[in-house]
């Protein structure tokens, strides 16, 4: 974990409620994709957690949705003004399980750490199908950044409004994957634990207050006891999470 004060480059709208912020600062602390970091906002007593979507050796990239107060905060906020952040908080997703053929599911704000990995898992020669899920078009975004990596992508919206009508569970039963990884809500998590077949990594959304395992508020029962989910997770096996 690192503390520092990080630049605003970029903070602009990419869907209904969803922005995109780029930050200059350090990041040698993030080690892999579905790590966290925890920005303390101006007269904001806990800081918010946002998954890290992707970074180099000077910048890192976070899309977060606009849920609150605080992330309401973050989207009036200018190129030029600084945030601190705590950056490389939790685990991440392991590359060397993906086999040749990985599968990514990603539904929602689930989606932007799966972006991080789809490029390194692409960088390594993995072929990667994505499947992204959506409630309608106006909540769709980085299709084509997926695409621009090489990966297939299978676009599901709830309503049919952009790609196919349906749930990201859809399509699964048609798809051959050596390995899984998802990033989404529980309802979504749960779904797809109960169609995919072999193993897998799942990235859990829990309400967090510290951020680094100190105050026990984001725990989740595993086959191995409590897990806490900021600092034994996000991302847990598949086969280790009771549902």
């Amino acid at each position: 974990m690192e503390q520092a004060i990080y630049t605003i480059l970029e903070n602009r709208p990419l869907a209904r409620q969803v922005y995109r912020m780029v930050l200059s600062g350090p990041t040698a602390a993030i080690q892999n994709p579905g790590q966290f970091v925890n920005i303390q906002l101006p007269g904001r007593f806990l800081r918010r957690p946002i998954s890290v979507c992707d970074w180099d050796r000077e910048t890192l990239t976070l899309i977060y949705k606009v849920v609150g107060a605080g992330t309401g905060d973050m989207s009036r906020m200018a190129p030029g003004q600084t945030l601190d952040l705590l950056t490389g908080l939790g685990n991440g997703y392991d590359l060397v399980k993906s086999g040749p053929h990985p599968l990514l599911i990603g539904g929602g704000v689930g989606v932007p750490p799966l972006y991080g990995l789809c490029r390194r898992l692409a960088a390594a020669g993995k072929n990667c199908t994505v499947v992204l899920g959506f409630q309608n078009q106006a909540d769709v975004f980085y299709v084509d950044e997926f695409r621009a990596l090489g990966a297939k992508v299978i676009l599901m919206t709830d309503d049919g409004t952009a790609g196919q009508k349906g749930l990201v569970t859809q399509p699964l039963p048609e798809l051959e994957y050596t390995y899984l990884y998802a990033c989404g809500p529980m309802p979504m998590l749960r779904a797809v634990n109960a169609v995919a077949v072999g193993e897998g990594q799942f990235s859990l959304e829990e309400r967090m207050g510290c951020g680094f395992g100190s105050c026990m508020g984001c725990s989740c029962l595993t086959q191995s006891g409590p897990k806490r989910i900021c600092k034994d997770g996000p991302v847990l096996e598949r086969g280790e999470i009771l549902w």
